[in-house]
């Protein structure tokens, strides 16, 4: 059973109509036991792909697309991203992240369930990706890499650390590090995760209800205009009895892992905390979407950092704010076509 959390974070672009794309390949592959970071290893790593798409002779057309946060690659189809990545012309290969239930994730994972899974970054996320598409797909170039949201914090981590990889990237309502304001919304969230009592940090037997964390993010994840526009009055009392009653839908351990993987994440760290030297590093041109009116992603760090490198900015000023991206938008969809096609 979906939860009001779970239907934003895998359903908060505009899923207006259905343009159904044959898949090429799907998989579950195994990268092996993954060294993290931190130096702990994820035991027998997997991870979750599918293909829409072939690749050339020289294999060098690959669009490789990060999901979101609690998303998976069933949901990025669901979003159409052909509408914007012709699959006759490119292959789109949709990577399952960590922790989102497909992927190697505390809830499916038997050698480290749960808790016992080993904490994890964004940049690990991207290495694993990496792995998969050099030594389980044998594709050594792509044409881009991007992604929304949680998928656009990756991509910014792609750029930095693997910039000779592709060659456009294309991050959506990502950012390159939290600012203040974004820092306070996440442990927020995952404070009420953390400190409810059915949660038993992260030792439950049974998935837990939290509504509170539900209720929070599904708040932020547009803008008071557009809830005040779409939600009557009178139907909050069942807005409140959904997320109370539906709040388990998601796995929570899954959730709090990939929310402490965005709190933890900054480009600059590997750059004397200087975007500007993250900035220097980085050798793909970049098309960088941003929404203006984002109450869960700060808009102002990826702004500022178009301005370090010659980049493209599309900035969407919709009351949608965080749900702003859409490849039916022509202003999203024919920017990232011609980044694409021309660059």
């Amino acid at each position: 059973m979906k939860t009001a959390f779970n239907i934003c974070f895998l359903l908060f672009i505009n899923l207006t109509c259905s343009h159904a794309q044959p898949v090429t390949a799907k998989g579950l592959s195994s990268i092996g036991d993954f060294k993290l970071e931190s130096g702990s290893v994820i035991k027998n790593c997997t991870l979750g792909y599918r293909i829409h798409g072939k690749l050339n002779s020289n294999r060098s057309n690959a669009v490789v697309f990060c999901t979101w946060f609690g998303g998976n690659a069933a949901g990025v189809e669901g979003a159409n991203p052909w509408l914007a990545v012709d699959t006759t012309q490119y292959c789109l290969i949709i990577i399952d992240a960590l922790s989102d239930g497909v992927s190697a994730s505390p809830s499916n994972s038997k050698l480290q369930h749960g808790a016992d899974f080993p904490k994890f970054t964004i940049r690990d996320m991207v290495n694993s990706q990496y792995t998969l598409l050099t030594q389980r797909l044998n594709v050594k170039h792509t044409r881009a890499v991007m992604g929304i949201s949680m998928g656009g914090i990756q991509t910014f981590e792609w750029a930095v650390s693997y910039p000779e990889f592709m060659d456009v990237l294309i991050p959506i309502v990502g950012s390159p590090q939290p600012t203040s304001y974004d820092l306070m919304l996440y442990q927020t969230i995952a404070h009420l995760i953390d400190s409810n009592p059915d949660y038993k940090h992260g030792r439950y037997v049974a998935n837990p209800h939290i509504a509170a964390a539900s209720m929070v993010f599904d708040l932020f994840i547009t803008t008071p205009a557009n809830r005040v526009k779409t939600v009557p009055r009178a139907t909050v009392p069942q807005w409140i009895a959904n997320a109370q009653s539906q709040s388990a839908g998601h796995d929570w351990n899954d959730t709090y892992y990939q929310m402490n993987a965005i709190i933890g994440h900054d480009i600059s760290k590997a750059f004397h905390s200087s975007l500007q030297e993250a900035a220097n590093h980085i050798k793909a041109k970049m098309l960088i979407i941003t929404s203006l009116r984002d109450m869960v992603v700060n808009p102002a760090p990826a702004i500022a950092f178009s301005k370090l490198l010659p980049t493209q900015l599309i900035e969407l000023n919709d009351e949608k704010g965080h749900s702003a991206p859409d490849f039916n938008n022509p202003q999203m969809r024919d920017g990232i076509a011609e980044a694409l096609a021309k660059w």
